[in-house]
């Protein structure tokens, strides 16, 4: 590598590593104010050689990116070193979002005297695209379009260790095994669908819903109390029994029985006591909502009588 170059040399290596890159390679005052940049910079719209002077760095940086972008910039003028890659997303002429990686340098003259900055921007939507791929794949249902089970014990997870009140509904749809083996599997299939559009349609924003497993679905209500999650998850209990739902070439009603447990203690406890509430309301004869009761015995460890309750549909 070559390692003694004087500074025209390093101008023209600069210039050309800068001409050849994809990279926006940008030239700041003291004040974030735009000096030079690379050609690269067309990406965000500009189109004359001159057009980027005289323009704020933050100018190119969307609202939510800005004082992290100031600060980085900020710390290298400062003289900071070894700064660390920030991302952000960038504001185009068409005002379409294209997200970047920056990391900013001090400039120095001759005495060592800090006189601007010079910035690196390098395009991640390629990365982002893959990396928002590969979190579909792993955490969401494809049939529903619903976050998975895998999702949903992660973000239970979050709520417990960050002290975030709430409530847990499980909903298991009735009798669903003997829908898939009298209509077909694709009937069965747009029941889920259709179940998890009722959802989408009665909860609120905030809420998370999950399909945990073939007709079991999951929704976490943070900020609710269990009156407030009873009213909810009961809402769509009973409006889904009033609906005759049209299912491909069949009419016919779908029910769901439905339990709910306060977030709180662990996992694990969460779980269980939710499983208990949504077994009994299947005991007492489905299409019914059950709430947890600290005087219902707990499965035990190792009786796993309470696992196969829980797995059976009909």
């Amino acid at each position: 590598m070559i390692s003694r170059l004087n500074l025209q040399e390093g101008f023209a290596l600069y210039r050309m590593l800068a001409d050849g890159s994809l990279d926006i390679v940008l030239k700041t005052d003291l004040k974030g104010y735009i000096l030079d940049a690379s050609p690269a910079i067309a990406q965000l719209g500009f189109d004359g050689a001159d057009a980027h002077v005289g323009v704020h760095l933050l100018d190119l940086v969307g609202e939510e990116g800005k004082e992290v972008v100031a600060q980085a910039h900020g710390a290298a003028v400062g003289g900071g070193e070894g700064a660390d890659w920030i991302e952000f997303a960038a504001v185009t002429a068409d005002q379409r979002e294209s997200w970047y990686r920056f990391q900013s340098r001090a400039l120095r003259d001759e005495n060592g005297t800090i006189y601007g900055a010079i910035s690196l921007m390098r395009s991640i939507d390629e990365q982002r695209t893959l990396r928002e791929q590969l979190f579909t794949a792993n955490y969401t249902d494809p049939l529903t379009g619903l976050t998975n089970r895998s999702a949903f014990v992660s973000m239970l997870e979050h709520m417990l260790e960050s002290g975030m009140h709430g409530c847990m509904g499980l909903f298991s749809l009735d009798f669903f095994r003997s829908i898939n083996m009298r209509y077909g599997q694709h009937t069965g299939d747009e029941v889920l669908r259709t179940f998890a559009n009722l959802l989408r349609e009665m909860l609120r924003s905030d809420d998370i819903i999950s399909r945990i497993g073939s007709e079991r679905f999951a929704v976490l209500l943070p900020r609710t109390t269990p009156e407030q999650a009873e009213a909810i998850c009961l809402r769509v209990v009973t409006t889904l029994a009033e609906l005759r739902q049209q299912v491909g070439d069949y009419q016919f009603a779908i029910t769901a029985s439905a339990g709910v447990a306060h977030i709180t203690d662990s996992l694990d406890s969460t779980m269980e006591r939710g499983e208990m509430a949504l077994f009994v309301a299947k005991a007492k004869g489905r299409n019914r909502l059950e709430m947890e009761r600290a005087d219902r015995p707990r499965f035990a460890p190792g009786d796993d009588t309470g696992a196969r309750n829980r797995r059976h549909d009909d």
